[in-house]
């Protein structure tokens, strides 16, 4: 708590630029580039080629504005646990940079505007469905589950995969298996994100009362749980190669980089349960380049003639 309070700074020394920063910051947006990075390759797919510019500009813009209203809602929510932890010391709520009102009306004005945006841009099925993964993040993980389960990643990493659905929608008007695959491989891909984030930050969720996995269970649990979405988010990205007719590219990519995971996966387990020092932000960085890579493989497969 004394870190925070001595970072606040005074409202009224507080430029232009920098609360437009700070707004932007509340917007999460490194978790809604990653987000986007998914959102662009499932158009491709959907589109089996490349869609109309305009089309994706408005989902990118739409989709961006929906994600980082949730994230706003999120600082907003849990600004007294962010007080606490050191991880999130730095962000608008805590520093002062941005009053408790300015983010929930910011907040509620970006989420608005995403639906509009969405809906006159795009279509009706991609508006609603951003509303949902909102819905989902602000109240189903943030209120209900992050601070009452140590599976609230799991489950509240739903609305985290709802931006291929988004995308798919957007260019077909319509849903269809390949993108629930595509959403699978994301809602198995969370929990090995995550948790290796959590064991670095163990104490702080443990300050903070927020019972992540490592906080739970320890290290070796955490460690066997990643092994486990690992190898089904694996699987579920080679179910991709059949139903989405993807072709040699993408199933080397997913093979090898699978594989890699694979790999990191078993070597993080060991090392816990051998009581030996881990890198679990190696795994978590890891995961972030194997998501990237898979993507950019599905965006790429259906471009090339073979």
């Amino acid at each position: 708590m004394d870190v925070a309070v001595e970072s606040r700074v005074d409202p009224g020394r507080i430029g232009f630029a920098r609360k437009v920063k700070a707004y932007i910051s509340l917007t999460k947006p490194r978790v809604v580039e990653l987000l986007l990075v998914t959102t662009v390759p499932t158009m491709i797919l959907a589109a089996n080629g490349i869609p109309n510019l305009w089309l994706v500009l408005a989902t990118v813009v739409g989709g961006y504005m929906s994600a980082g209203s949730a994230g706003a809602f999120n600082c907003y929510i849990d600004r007294d646990i962010d007080r606490v932890m050191r991880r999130t010391k730095n962000r608008p709520l805590v520093t002062g940079e941005l009053s408790d009102r300015e983010a929930l009306v910011f907040s509620w004005v970006l989420g608005i505007a995403s639906v509009v945006v969405l809906a006159v841009f795009t279509n009706w099925l991609a508006a609603a469905l951003s509303v949902v993964a909102i819905l989902l993040y602000v109240v189903f993980y943030t209120l209900i589950l992050k601070r009452r389960t140590p599976q609230n990643i799991v489950w509240g990493g739903i609305a985290g995969c709802m931006p291929v659905l988004i995308g798919w929608a957007a260019v077909t008007g319509s849903l269809d298996w390949a993108p629930f695959i595509l959403f699978g491989i994301i809602f198995l891909w969370t929990p090995p994100h995550y948790w290796p984030l959590s064991m670095k930050y163990r104490a702080d969720y443990k300050d903070a009362g927020v019972p992540m996995l490592a906080v739970v269970r320890g290290r070796a649990a955490v460690g066997l749980q990643v092994i486990l979405y690992a190898w089904a988010m694996v699987a579920c990205s080679l179910l991709l190669i059949p139903v989405a007719h993807m072709g040699l590219f993408y199933t080397a990519i997913s093979l090898v980089t699978g594989g890699w995971f694979l790999y990191e996966s078993h070597r993080l387990y060991n090392l816990a349960i051998r009581h030996e020092s881990v890198s679990p932000m190696r795994v978590f960085h890891g995961s972030i380049a194997y998501l990237t890579l898979i993507f950019l493989a599905v965006a790429i497969d259906p471009l090339l003639p073979f």
